[in-house]
Parts: C-alpha cells; sequence; structure tokens
C-alpha cells in the first residue's frame, strides 16, 4: 500500500508539473506573439512617425519657398509702384512748365485731368478751344515721356522689344466721366464719347503714340468710359457736376507672373 501511495504521489507531482510546464509554455508563446504584436506595431509607428517627419520638413521647405517668392513679388509691386510715381510726376512737371492743371491720385496710378485745363460742356463730348490745345500738349508729353516706359516700339518691318528688368507700362486708359445729371444710359455713351475724342485728338497731335507697344505688341492707349460712377466730388452742387465731367490718365504697369504661377 506504501509503495503504491508512493508511486500515486509521484505520478500526481509529474502530472502537476507537466499542466504547470505546459501552462507556462502557452503563457511564453502568448507573451512571445505579443512581443511580435508589440514589434509591428511599434515598426509601423515609427515608420509613420518617420513618413510624417519627412512630409513635414518638406512643407517646411515649400513654406519657406513660398514666402520667399511672396518677399519677391511685393519687392516687385514696390518698385513697379515707385517707378509709376515717378513716371506721373515727371508727367506733371512737364504739364506744368505748360500751364497745364493736372492732379496725381493718391495711389499715384491716375494722372487726373482738371476742368481747368479740358472742360466739357454739359451733355457735351466734343474738345473745343483751350480744351483741345491743351490735350494737344499733353500728348506731345506723353509722346516724349512714355517711350522711356514701354518695352516694345513698332518699327517699320514690325515690333521691336527692348529687354529691361525695370517695370514698363501695360496700358494707359483713357477715361471719361459725366456728372449725375441726365439717363444714366446717355451718361454712359457720353463718357466713353468723350475718352474716344480725347483718345484721337491725342493720336493726331502725336502719333508716335500708337507705335508704343506692351510686350503682348498691343498699343499702350486704352478707351473707357464710366459714366458718373467714379465722382471726385460727391455733393450735388453745380461746382461738383464741371469737377466730375472730367478726362483721367490710368497707368497701368505690366507685371508678369507667369514664372511665379508656373513655380507655384
Amino acid at each position: 500500500m506504501i509503495v503504491e501511495d508512493n508511486a500515486h504521489a509521484t505520478d500526481e507531482g509529474e502530472n502537476y508539473f507537466i499542466s504547470m510546464t505546459d501552462m507556462m509554455v502557452g503563457v511564453l508563446f502568448i507573451f512571445i506573439i505579443m512581443l511580435m504584436v508589440f514589434a509591428l506595431d511599434f515598426r509601423t509607428k515609427a515608420d509613420v512617425q518617420e513618413g510624417a517627419i519627412e512630409e513635414a520638413q518638406r512643407v517646411a521647405a515649400r513654406v519657406q519657398a513660398l514666402q520667399a517668392d511672396v518677399s519677391r513679388e511685393i519687392a516687385a509691386l514696390d518698385q513697379s509702384e515707385a517707378v509709376r510715381r515717378r513716371l506721373l510726376e515727371d508727367i506733371k512737371k512737364q504739364l506744368a512748365a505748360a500751364n497745364i492743371d493736372v492732379v496725381i491720385s493718391p495711389k499715384s496710378d491716375v494722372l487726373r485731368i482738371t476742368e481747368n485745363a479740358v472742360r466739357f460742356g454739359t451733355g457735351l463730348a466734343e474738345l473745343d478751344g483751350l480744351a483741345r490745345t491743351n490735350v494737344e500738349t499733353i500728348a506731345r508729353v506723353l509722346q516724349q515721356i512714355l517711350g522711356n516706359y514701354v518695352a516694345c516700339r513698332f518699327r517699320e518691318g514690325g515690333r521691336v522689344c527692348t529687354e529691361t528688368d525695370r517695370p514698363v507700362i501695360e496700358t494707359v486708359f483713357i477715361e471719361g466721366h459725366t456728372d449725375v445729371r441726365g439717363d444714366d444710359r446717355t451718361n454712359w455713351q457720353l463718357s466713353t464719347a468723350r475718352a474716344a475724342n480725347t483718345y484721337r485728338e491725342m493720336i493726331t497731335s502725336a502719333p508716335e503714340l500708337r507705335n508704343f507697344l506692351n510686350r503682348d505688341g498691343q498699343e499702350i492707349l486704352s478707351v473707357s468710359g464710366y459714366s458718373s460712377a467714379r465722382p471726385i466730388d460727391q455733393t450735388n452742387t453745380p461746382q461738383a457736376w464741371g469737377v466730375n465731367r472730367r478726362i483721367d490718365l490710368r497707368f497701368v504697369m505690366e507685371k508678369d507672373n507667369r514664372q511665379r504661377f508656373e513655380h507655384l
């Protein structure tokens, strides 16, 4: 009996040991699986983080490049505005010497020919007397000065362009205006007629103006009418009516942004 009990006890101990071993092996196996999962997850996150860092670096480089582009564009705009301001000051100085009254707009983009220089009668678009004489003088001054601020000219045989880093003229709009009285539809036609008559008088007095071209080969002189939509004096008085019946010369400088857009 004693021997059988000892044998039985021994079998139970071995079975317990085997069960514990199996359990430990199972736990170890599970641990290994968990460790592998953790390692794979860590590697995946590390790869993601590394990719995110690389993407952040690319974005930062892109932002820096865009900032440089913006800085260059602002510098170009500043230069363009400075050149246009100098252009208008030169024209105003020459016209003042000829006793022609003009005003430079606060933005330095428009040369206003006041009613003292070019006066239109109510409902009329014709240039008569002193108005015609002054437009002839303005045209000759423009012909003398604008040649230094254009990219191209028309010569016999075609267009001739000069390479320059200085901002050049894209367009000079001859803008006609009316006062607030009268029918709006009629005023649109009237303002355009005033601009067109001024243009015709200019190119008759200074035909070289038609040879001044922008980089696209277009004549820089252009015509537009604004009816009473852009008054200088918004009061409804006879004095305001006379001020608002006017011609403006709007100077648009050429800014070539194609390379910037291609880069973006």
